[in-house]
């Protein structure tokens, strides 16, 4: 099948990048296989069955972070693909990758200092997060099921400025080298843009289902749920801070998407599903509330208020995508419909030739409705003969009235029929009425009117995306990536790692004696203790090696050197910095 990377449409290929393995130092791998052992101890507990077997079966090593090449193939086995991106991606983008059932992968692997949990996307998010659980058909289903949906609920000009606040507070918190006073700063902003808000917007509702399910979803019982989320999998600490009574466990249903969240802190409730196909049950009931199953005044109010590209589809099934800033109606039945630019027009996913932004920079506008002509007969039936038998011909000035009241006067020079519906009639010195209004005059040039007379759907975003581009996500100004070289205290730690993963590759392949392992063991140990107290992944992984290949224990010196400097004053240390040490020791045997 290849790789996903190379089948994709250039709009979404955009976003990828080539996996950059060699980025990795082996500081990188070390922080990854911790937390892969730290992650497994726990989780095959404590997450769903599928996690522990879905970890192989998607192509996710334990003891070094894995290609997502390697992913990519594995994935295909499950008619899933994954590929490589850099940080946040728009929400828009991802939905649509995991529409067509890929994984877009961050390749940043989280610093080691935040070992725990990053607020920004990394690899262990997005792979050994997301990924194991795919094998569970009923989930998979869902996921792609959910993307599809959202790709079509309306989003908000509210709903882009906090995906940019949200982007740019996560990559500074895990940028290294980043100030305090960055930081707070995007705080405050990332706060004041949630003050601002003053609607929910059906993305955002959406967006909601998607936290407290595949990010923090839970299934099973109430009082003993399993562990199914990405969000949850990919951090022990919050998995475990969800089982303190003060976390509500509330039965899964519809109602989640009234809960909002905040990424940066621990959940205060999370939601239980029955089992797997609860949730396609809850996503359908979702789906049947947005605006492109409901359509009509409801989804016109909807596009309205969002501020945001829409696309608007006629029962004739012509669509127009832009921000919509006008409608009149009068009872149920729309009459005319209004957009700011850019704008295009399609046949529902493709651009008609030549009705595209380069056309309607600024805007587009058109009557809609049935003809006093013939008020019996959808105006897009029209057959040729049809509109014959009523006087209207291309290259004669015409006249249509509409029943509620519009007219439209100019010469016809063209029309866009397809599968035999008339659906865009093109005029030159035409002029749009009703009664004494004037809504397009003679001097603005060529009018497009298109065709139909109701509104069955709207949905978020452009409908061709290729043809329409990006016209509101601006290109990213941070990145979580390091720019900043390493100092030297940094690249011994690193050196020191890669010695130690030798070690073990060593005596694993049985190429090393364990005399030699244990003479050139004790000598970094010292080094250790002596240069790198705070460095306890290096002591861990260096003790680790001591117990389980070199099966050695405490009566040997520096053993039990190693072993104390891991197990200091408390008091000396945070609490999160104490567990991650005490999981270490207890993974190895020593607590």
């Amino acid at each position: 099948m290849g790789r996903s990377l190379d089948n994709l449409p250039q709009y979404l290929r955009k976003y990828c990048i080539e996996h950059d393995y060699k980025k990795y130092t082996d500081r990188d791998h070390a922080a990854w296989r911790y937390i892969m052992r730290r992650s497994l101890s726990f989780f095959r507990k404590h997450a769903v069955s599928v996690y522990e077997p879905g970890l192989k079966k998607t192509g996710i090593p334990l003891n070094y972070i894995p290609h997502i090449d390697d992913m990519d193939r594995a994935l295909q086995n499950f008619g899933w693909g994954a590929v490589p991106v850099c940080g946040f991606i728009p929400p828009w983008a991802f939905l649509e990758f995991q529409a067509r059932k890929i994984l877009p992968i961050a390749t940043d692997m989280r610093n080691a200092d935040n070992i725990s949990y990053t607020p920004a996307p990394d690899i262990v998010h997005e792979a050994a997060g997301h990924a194991p659980i795919i094998p569970d058909i009923e989930y998979s289903n869902y996921l792609a099921t959910y993307a599809k949906i959202g790709t079509k609920a309306i989003y908000s000009s509210q709903d882009l400025r906090l995906y940019e606040a949200v982007r740019t507070l996560s990559d500074l918190k895990e940028k290294y080298g980043t100030t305090e006073e960055e930081i707070a700063a995007a705080e405050k902003n990332l706060i004041e843009v949630n003050n601002s808000f003053t609607f929910t917007s059906e993305a955002a509702k959406v967006g909601r289902m998607s936290w407290w399910t595949a990010e923090y979803g839970l299934v099973g019982s109430l009082t003993a749920p399993k562990i199914y989320g990405a969000g949850l999998l990919s951090s022990v600490g919050e998995s475990r801070h969800l089982y303190e009574e003060s976390v509500k466990k509330i039965p899964f249903s519809l109602d989640c998407t009234n809960y909002q969240f905040n990424i940066t802190e621990p959940q205060p409730q999370l939601f239980v599903a029955e089992d797997m196909q609860h949730l396609i049950t809850v996503l359908k009931e979702l789906e049947m509330t947005l605006s492109y199953k409901r359509g009509g005044v409801y989804a016109l109010e909807k596009a309205l208020e969002s501020e945001a590209i829409t696309t608007t589809v006629l029962d004739s099934g012509v669509a127009i995508s832009g921000k919509l800033i006008k409608y009149l109606i009068e009872n149920d039945r729309v009459d005319f419909i209004k957009y700011e630019g850019p704008v295009q027009i399609t046949d529902g996913n493709k651009e008609y030739e030549g009705q595209g932004v380069p056309r309607h920079p600024t805007g587009f506008s058109s009557p809609i409705g049935y003809w006093s002509h013939n008020p019996n007969k959808n105006p897009s039936e029209f057959t040729d003969a049809d509109l014959a038998a009523i006087n209207i011909y291309k290259g004669k000035i015409i006249e249509i009235n509409f029943t509620s009241g519009f007219k439209v006067k100019g010469k016809l020079v063209g029309t866009i029929r397809d599968k035999q519906k008339l659906k865009i009639m093109t005029f030159v010195d035409c002029t749009v009425s009703r009664q004494d209004e004037i809504f397009f005059e003679p001097s603005w040039g060529e009018f497009d009117m298109v065709v139909g007379t109701s509104i069955p759907s709207i949905f978020g975003g452009p409908a061709d995306r290729i043809n329409f581009g990006e016209h509101e996500i601006a290109e990213s100004q941070t990145s979580p990536s390091r720019e900043t070289p390493y100092s030297d205290k940094e690249l011994q730690v690193i050196r020191l790692h890669t010695t130690l993963r030798k070690i073990r590759e060593e005596l694993s392949k049985n190429i090393k004696k364990t005399s030699e392992a244990s003479q050139e063991l004790a000598q970094i140990s010292q080094e250790l203790i002596k240069n790198h107290k705070k460095q306890w992944l290096l002591q861990l992984e260096a003790l680790e090696i001591a117990k389980e290949q070199l099966m050695l224990n405490e009566e040997t010196a520096w053993v039990a050197q190693l072993a104390k400097e891991l197990k200091p004053d408390n008091n000396k240390l945070s609490d999160d910095d104490v567990e991650l040490r005490n999981t270490g020791l207890s993974i190895i045997g020593t607590l």
